[in-house]
């Protein structure tokens, strides 16, 4: 039995005769008795086949092209190890990040760091863990790797992320590639230039290529073609020779129905037709949220009800923004469908509402969705990038558990956060 809204939701979704969502082929309502709400499932078949379609989709048109999976949508030891199985390589963003990676037993050569702000202490433990690429974001932090670098005697190879001034028309919070922008060499201000300049008369510094990203989730192709085409001309005119190019990644997914993301394929011709019959350089692509967003279901458990006559009814689930803050910090937009009830045909408008002591702590607004009742379990799809990686302990409520299912079986991965954990670092 199938839904209507399954292209939103992991490969292996499914209804059982009896009307309840099947994920992995485990029944979501046996995993919520098991493992407690809110609850995280990762389907690992959709994992694994998203890294096999960037690999084969990228690889097919442009051998040479590297897949590195972007850690800040999410990332923990286990989904490293996995990711590794499939051949992917990581971009990490923080010291913590690349502690994730090195414990999950990473090689060193297939780790890319970046950021705008590294610390003397992260780039330190890099250089110790003897990471592949660092990608450079500004002048300080190239004086200060250079810096470090020298003092072990080191030459660090090392992309420079410049800003192509490309504008990838998604939320203002998510778009990186302009020039009013945190990020990167500005290529308009001749800054780009000047650290070409000086990287390369930099003794421990190796520039072996050039980063952007444009920002995220991207639903056109084109500003990936003309930001190919700006960077590549950019490269020629600064005399640099390109043995790498990084595009970063932002592909989009679809969050409801109605979004209808550029396939992986059309990203792919998007960004390797400004390359020509170029044999070189070799194309690192980032992908994050395509890889991880559509593996992830996040399941509630209904509570209580407030219905204002004539205006709105808010139904509360036991999360919300401590776990997902995206609907509340850029206006996400999500779809849910009721685990255990899948098949009812009784509809109504409601607000799903988060637990957490915030009017703006609403999940999804005016949904359309069966009656819900306390104890029904709420499943909302595409949840498998950002919301957990940017889950807090806001109101001191522990975050969610995690579960990995594949095959009727279902694996802990992360487990639910105790009061204890969230106290323990508290100094009396």
């Amino acid at each position: 039995m199938s839904f209507p809204n399954a292209s939103i939701f992991p490969y292996t979704a499914n209804v059982d005769e009896t009307g309840n969502l099947i994920l992995g082929g485990c029944k979501v309502a046996d995993l919520a008795a098991e493992f407690g709400t809110p609850l995280y499932i990762f389907d690992e078949v959709t994992l694994r086949e998203k890294c096999r379609e960037f690999l084969g989709g990228f690889k097919e048109r442009y051998p040479d092209t590297v897949v590195i999976y972007a850690c800040k949508a999410f990332i923990n030891v286990p989904l490293t190890q996995l990711l590794m199985e499939e051949g992917l390589g990581f971009d990490v963003v923080s010291g913590g990040e690349l502690a994730v990676v090195q414990r999950a037993g990473v090689p060193p050569e297939k780790v890319y760091f970046h950021g705008n702000n590294k610390s003397r202490e992260e780039l330190t433990m890099s250089l110790d863990y003897g990471i592949g690429r660092i990608v450079v974001d500004n002048f300080h932090e190239l004086h200060l790797l250079g810096e470090i670098a020298s003092e072990r005697g080191l030459v660090q190879d090392v992309l420079l992320r410049v800003s192509p001034g490309i504008d990838p028309h998604t939320h203002v919070y998510t778009t990186t590639g302009v020039l009013d922008s945190k990020f990167g060499f500005s290529i308009d201000t001749g800054q780009a230039k000047e650290a070409v300049d000086r990287a390369m008369h930099e003794g421990a510094i190796n520039v072996v290529g050039l980063h952007f990203h444009l920002g995220s989730p991207i639903f056109e192709l084109e500003p990936y073609t003309r930001a190919m085409e700006i960077t590549l001309d950019f490269a020629a005119q600064a005399g640099l020779p390109l043995e790498e190019i990084s595009p970063g990644g932002g592909f989009a997914i679809a969050y409801t129905r109605e979004q209808d993301p550029p396939s992986i394929e059309e990203y792919a011709d998007a960004i390797v037709s400004p390359l020509g019959g170029l044999n070189t350089p070799r194309l690192v692509i980032e992908p994050g949220r395509a890889i991880m967003g559509r593996a992830g279901v996040a399941i509630y458990r209904v509570g209580a009800t407030k219905d204002i006559p004539g205006v709105r009814k808010y139904v509360s689930v036991d999360g919300g923004m401590g776990d997902n803050i995206r609907p509340a910090l850029y206006q996400a937009q999500y779809e849910a469908v009721i685990a255990n009830k899948m098949v009812e045909e009784e509809f109504e408008v409601v607000s799903i509402a988060g637990k957490f002591c915030e009017s703006g702590d609403v999940l999804i607004r005016d949904v359309l969705i069966p009656r819900l009742q306390p104890g029904d379990l709420l499943a909302v799809p595409a949840s498998g990038a950002y919301a957990p990686s940017m889950a807090s302990n806001y109101n001191l409520v522990p975050r969610p558990a995690m579960i990995i299912v594949k095959d009727g079986a279902a694996r802990l991965i992360r487990r639910r956060e105790t009061y204890e954990d969230m106290i323990r670092n508290d100094q009396i």
